[in-house]
């Protein structure tokens, strides 16, 4: 028996599995000085910035690297 290639299967125009791709957000970019907040670390301010590698914050208690992409870090 012969083997085939997989191939893709089309999907009729009114199927719910029909849906657009959804855009990524856009990427939130940081300056020194930044006030933040941090899901596990809490309430910070921006140090240092290492462009799309890391954001070095003081949170007060203690000072940490959140490295890129920072999906817990939100922006004040």
């Amino acid at each position: 028996m012969r083997r085939t290639a997989p191939t893709v299967r089309r999907r009729p125009p009114g199927s719910p599995f029909n849906t657009p791709e959804i855009p990524a957000p856009p990427v939130e970019e940081y300056t020194v000085g930044d006030r933040v907040s941090h899901d596990k670390y809490g309430l910070g301010r921006v140090l240092a910035v290492e462009q799309d590698v890391a954001v070095l914050i003081d949170f007060g208690t203690a000072t940490y690297r959140v490295p890129a992409p920072n999906a817990k870090l939100v922006k004040l």
